[in-house]
């Protein structure tokens, strides 16, 4: 552990270049460094752009209903 403190950037630059680096106390591992992936931005927000349509008239009421308002 205390090793790891001290050379603890060289140990985040071998992570980041793919070698599994654990970090062990008395012998016994206890955590991995592993690099975080980028997460690609969600396509959520505007995916369905330009594929929807919605008729000028879509609030009118229906001819079958008319008698009721």
């Amino acid at each position: 552990m205390y090793e790891a403190k001290t050379h603890f950037s060289l140990l985040v630059g071998e992570a980041l270049k793919g070698e599994e680096v654990v970090i062990a106390r008395n012998g016994k591992p206890l955590v991995k460094l592993v690099p975080v992936k980028e997460r690609k931005p969600s396509d959520a927000f505007g995916m369905d752009r330009g594929k929807l349509w919605i008729s000028p008239d879509f609030d009118e009421p229906l001819e079958d209903f008319k008698e009721y308002m």
